[in-house]
């Protein structure tokens, strides 16, 4: 056999084919897909079964604030886990505590340990918010767009400036979000249901909004995270991106008293939502309450699952693994049989890459796709998720970046021996 192609996946199973197939990459892209690639690659890997897929989208990580837990303890965790999310707020304050302590020389380091840990998970694509205040000040900016210089050849990295505290609540907020901005930021961050009155959520929309055409940039707001039905500031995000002509560039982020609306209004809420173009990111294992990821889906709007947090204050856990993102969310909402599975599969994958408006990702194996794959180890979504281990291999552009050397075969639920 003839050398041709920079890298072939010999025994691949695919989300979407019964059976097994030959993956040929030259060039960053996959060139063929087919049953027996006769030609060699300059490097092969036996995929012996397992499943093949496009890599992992995470389009929501507090990213300056991985690895604070212990710097912080668990007192926000009481009030934003406890008592049906209605003491979120207090939470928040509690949490922002830590930003007092906010130096680059500790923030990098944590950010560089949770990067090369998504790395690790085959999480390639990545929105990281990073808080801008009078505390904050622009540290966490300034570490999140230096770690995206540094790690640009593995991962895509997105820096959200984040407003976390308010803008209209917290002096010096807007000034330092048009700062960011002008430093590199990539999206535009809101939380508009944390302001004080009706007119102040408005007012802090209409910034963000102002901000981001004035620069060119994409909206990200955390909106309604509390349990509080009356709360509606999905929906004013949702009429600020129609009004600003800004469709198919902003996402909201939790959107948890969705859970408690009545379904007349959500469902014309949703239509909302879809007209605008808004992507709908929901992590339903950092809290109680979650939006109605089933409603929205049946009215054709996207949703993605997000990690959120990393051992901070809202949540101890956490490894930027999307497959334990997409364990966890599977139990929280029930959602266990075959086709839902694969709908939980798609918001790790495809779906949380449209909502970061990633124009080259490709939703399934397919020749002209851009190879950046991972080779599992297991032969089935429902075992990827069962598992939810990191993949043997991850690929990028064509080439194998990371090698797990621990997992050395493909297994099943009828093999479950590991070999260590």
């Amino acid at each position: 056999m003839c050398v041709m192609y920079d890298l072939v996946i010999r025994r691949a199973r695919l989300v979407d084919r019964e059976g097994v197939y030959d993956i040929a990459i030259s060039n960053g892209v996959v060139e063929l897909v087919s049953r027996r690639v006769s030609e060699r690659g300059v490097e092969e890997i036996d995929a012996g079964g397992g499943l093949v897929t496009p890599v992992f989208v995470n389009p929501h990580l507090h990213l300056c604030k991985v690895y604070t837990f212990e710097m912080i303890g668990g007192d926000a965790l009481k009030y934003y886990h406890g008592g049906g999310m209605g003491s979120s707020i207090r939470a928040i304050e509690l949490a922002s505590k830590v930003k007092e302590k906010y130096d680059e020389k500790w923030i990098i380091a944590n950010v560089r340990r949770a990067l090369k840990e998504a790395l690790r998970f085959g999480t390639l694509y990545i929105r990281g918010f990073a808080d801008v205040d009078s505390k904050a000040r622009l540290e966490g900016v300034k570490t999140l767009l230096k770690t995206k210089e540094e790690f640009k050849e593995y991962i895509s990295l997105q820096v959200v400036a984040f407003p976390q505290d308010g803008i209209v609540r917290e002096p010096g907020a807007e000034e330092l979000l048009y700062k960011a901005v002008e430093l590199g930021a990539d999206i535009v961050g809101g939380i508009p249901w944390i302001e004080d009155s009706d007119e102040d959520e408005w007012k802090h929309i209409e910034v963000a909004f102002n901000i981001a055409k004035e620069y060119n940039r994409d909206v990200a707001m955390l909106v309604d995270d509390a349990g509080d039905p009356t709360l509606r500031t999905t929906e004013k995000l949702a009429r600020a991106t129609l009004k600003h002509g800004w469709i198919n560039r902003v996402t909201a982020h939790h959107a948890r008293a969705m859970a408690l609306y009545p379904d007349t209004y959500t469902r014309k809420l949703a239509r909302q939502l879809r007209k605008a173009g808004i992507s709908v990111i929901v992590d339903p294992h950092t809290g109680p309450l979650h939006a109605r990821v089933d409603l929205l889906l049946e009215e054709n709007v996207n949703v993605a699952l997000g990690q959120d947090d990393i051992v901070d204050a809202y949540y101890p856990y956490g490894r930027n693994n999307m497959l334990e993102v997409a364990f966890l969310a599977s139990h929280i909402m029930w959602w266990t049989t075959p086709d839902k599975i694969k709908i939980i599969y798609d918001m790790v994958t495809w779906r949380a890459a449209k909502a970061m408006g990633l124009k080259d990702y490709c939703r399934r194996v397919m020749e002209g796709c851009k190879a950046d794959l991972l080779v599992h180890g297991y032969p089935t979504l429902r075992e990827l998720l069962l598992n939810h281990e990191a993949p043997r291999y991850v690929i990028k552009n064509g080439k194998i970046i990371v090698e797990n050397k621990y997992i050395t075969e493909v297994k099943s639920s009828a093999n479950t021996e590991r070999n260590l």
